[in-house]
């Protein structure tokens, strides 16, 4: 089974991928929603939500775990691949694409403070984008869009104006939180000039490359959702994120589980 967690809804844009690559593998999906967003929270907090989720789906027979999310994993993804025998996948800002792409030699990356901060972050800087010019931006509102399933609109229009802004003279952006893919459509059609990196194929190319040899497939594969917030909402979502699991319902995971 894959383990999959993330600060929310947004890391089923990763599962999504890995699930168009590998349809016959069995998974388990955690939303730590009522910690959402891990943006804003602190490395201590982000560490100690991760392990804990990172212990359940171990418990509950992960033998690789996919940390899709780019705040969880700068705070704490070299703790966990040290302390844990079983493969850790994990997401990483796409700077190194972008800067392979860029004609201009000007790169955007939307983002996390929580990412934007992390040293993790800056070492990719340093070995990719020497020769580039990089605009940050945190976006903490396309969390909060994505969270509450507004994907377009005037209010997803008006975020993604106001961040853009600092980088309009860049043509190629990343999309450096797993929530902002679920905007990519809306981004492009404001902005049809932008090429836009998102990193999820990448990720699941990496989970089929770590997967165990010796992973179980079962018949037909366990599809299985969790979240530490609201089951109804996240339920109600999820037709509309990854209309492929619209038969699937999230169950409420408690803190004592």
């Amino acid at each position: 089974m894959i383990g999959i967690l993330d600060s929310g809804l947004g890391g089923l844009s990763v599962l999504r991928e890995i699930h168009r690559l590998m349809p016959q593998h069995s998974f388990l999906y955690i939303a730590d929603s009522a910690w959402c967003p891990y943006g804003a929270k602190s490395y201590d907090q982000i560490h100690t939500r991760v392990t804990t989720l990172v212990d359940h789906l171990i418990q509950h027979g992960a033998e690789l775990i996919v940390i899709a999310c780019n705040s969880a994993t700068i705070a704490c993804v070299e703790y966990l691949r040290a302390n844990y025998l079983i493969p850790i996948v994990g997401m990483e800002p796409g700077v190194k694409p972008a800067s392979q792409i860029t004609t201009n030699g000007k790169v955007g990356v939307f983002a996390t403070e929580a990412s934007l901060a992390g040293a993790k972050f800056h070492r990719l800087l340093n070995t990719h984008a020497q020769d580039i010019e990089v605009i940050t931006q945190p976006c903490p509102d396309f969390v909060t869009l994505v969270e509450s399933g507004t994907l377009t609109g005037p209010a997803v229009e008006a975020a993604i104006q106001q961040y853009i802004t600092p980088m309009i003279d860049a043509d190629t952006i990343v999309l450096g939180c797993t929530h902002y893919p679920f905007l990519k459509n809306t981004i492009a059609q404001l902005y049809p000039d932008k090429h836009l990196i998102d990193t999820g194929t990448a990720v699941a190319k990496q989970v089929q490359r770590k997967l165990p040899t010796t992973q179980r497939i079962t018949a037909p594969p366990q599809q299985l959702f969790l979240t530490t917030g609201s089951a109804t909402h996240a339920s109600q979502l999820l037709p509309q994120l990854c209309p492929e699991f619209s038969a699937h319902q999230f169950s409420t995971l408690s803190e004592n589980t």
